[in-house]
């Protein structure tokens, strides 16, 4: 559908994001097929891993871009270069909470609590993914949000003290992908964790459009 679309369309750029593991997917043969359509097309392909900690987010989050120009209208494209990371220290105190102003239903229960524990016992033993991972405001940055957040958080849960860890609220995983608070966050706290984790990093991509415009800038004079 992204072909049939650039086809219609021809537009002079695109941005498009996904998981970087699609580089080696099926032996890396799908990422040379991806390439070979836009190429097919008369589009320049420029493609890289960048990740949100290093454009001063705190979060590991590594995502494949893939930045095409139309090579007939930015006779320029080769000029194009991917922002370089500011690689600023990050920490992810600067964007939660204090844990006493947070409502206590972002507290995991007990019983998923114990859950938790006991997968990790059980995957460490079998060699496996270790489960769930704690962090708290010292932490430089926090794993990868997904989409799957609303079901137990299990991949970034925030530590309490004298009790169990809790849950991002939506505002605090709508500042970890870079969205000011100003944001106006109008769906359910379910549906805002799916929305934020399938969404891109805001600061990530203002730079790599920054660089996109200047191009077609320049191809315009």
């Amino acid at each position: 559908d992204i072909a049939r679309i650039i086809r219609e369309k021809r537009p002079r750029a695109c941005l498009m994001e996904n998981v970087k593991n699609l580089v080696g997917h099926d032996h890396g043969n799908t990422f040379k097929v991806l390439k070979q359509i836009l190429a097919s097309m008369n589009y320049a392909v420029y493609t890289k891993v960048l990740a949100s900690k290093d454009f001063g987010v705190p979060q590991r989050r590594e995502r494949i871009y893939i930045v095409c120009f139309d090579m007939e209208q930015v006779p320029n494209h080769a000029d194009f270069q991917f922002p370089e990371p500011a690689n600023a220290p990050t920490r992810l105190g600067d964007i939660l909470f204090d844990n006493d102003d947070v409502d206590e239903k972002y507290t995991i229960s007990d019983n998923l609590w114990q859950g938790h524990q006991r997968r990790k016992r059980e995957n460490k033993a079998a060699g496996k993914g270790f489960g769930y991972s704690l962090f708290n405001t010292e932490s430089p940055y926090a794993n990868t949000i997904s989409a799957r957040y609303y079901k137990d958080g299990s991949e970034i849960l925030i530590e309490q003290d004298g009790k169990n860890p809790r849950k991002l609220t939506p505002r605090e995983a709508a500042r970890l992908q870079g969205f000011p608070d100003e944001f106006i966050i109008p769906v359910s706290d379910t549906q805002a964790y799916k929305q934020f984790g399938n969404s891109v990093t805001v600061p990530v991509i203002h730079a790599i459009a920054e660089n996109i415009i200047a191009i077609l800038d320049a191809a315009n004079n």
